[in-house]
């Protein structure tokens, strides 16, 4: 199903119900989700379980399914959550240029008030490596994705002059993905060690003539 089409899925499934009926379906759904980021990010997703997530809401798998039609579908909703809460509070990926690395730092720092997702997304994309893996598909497109946002976002320091000479606009990009997913992993292990932001900015200090 496209973008397109489950929004609009959405849309004609919210006409059709009263307004405090889809609001309390609404709350269960998240509570579903924050359920599930708990059971993904300690057990994985192939060990954790829809009854794991059920029993955490107090719902039966039945019920469970009711809002979510299977586990792939859950585990989608997860990630999308994940990637939307993260966007929208630091505009990461989302500006341009400057403004968009600038807010590759306020995401670096961010993640450190979310240590559940920042687990659930190394855990999951170490799964994922598994081409037959559910999240195999998803993950390979937002890499694909934000390599290919960054890169833009080098390609215009490079024409401002603000990229540091003999740096490769899509090499840096490759880089900072790379950066920002080690630190994760070593955060996790060592919170107290470990200033994920500042290592990010250090880095794109290096590489370019701005400031962060």
């Amino acid at each position: 199903m496209t973008d397109t089409t489950s929004a609009a899925v959405a849309e004609a499934s919210r006409r059709g119900r009263p307004r405090g009926s889809y609001a309390k379906t609404e709350a269960r759904r998240h509570k579903i989700l924050t359920a599930a980021f708990e059971v993904f990010s300690t057990s994985g997703y192939r060990a954790g379980s829809l009854k794991d997530v059920a029993d955490k809401v107090g719902l039966t798998q039945a019920g469970l399914l009711h809002h979510f039609p299977n586990k792939e579908a859950l585990l989608e909703a997860v990630l999308t959550l994940r990637d939307e809460e993260s966007v929208s509070r630091t505009g990461a990926l989302t500006a341009q240029g400057i403004e968009m690395l600038r807010g590759v730092v306020e995401l670096a720092r961010y993640n450190t008030t979310i240590p559940g997702l920042v687990a659930l997304y190394c855990v999951l994309s170490a799964e994922a490596t598994d081409p037959d893996h559910p999240a195999h598909e998803y993950f390979q497109r937002r890499y694909n994705w934000v390599r290919s946002t960054m890169t833009e976002a080098f390609d215009e320091l490079a024409r401002q002059g603000q990229l540091r000479s003999g740096i490769a606009p899509s090499t840096a990009a490759r880089q900072l993905v790379a950066l920002m997913d080690g630190l994760q992993v070593q955060w996790l292990l060592d919170n107290d060690s470990v200033d994920m932001p500042a290592e990010v900015v250090a880095f794109l200090e290096a590489i370019t003539t701005e400031k962060f």
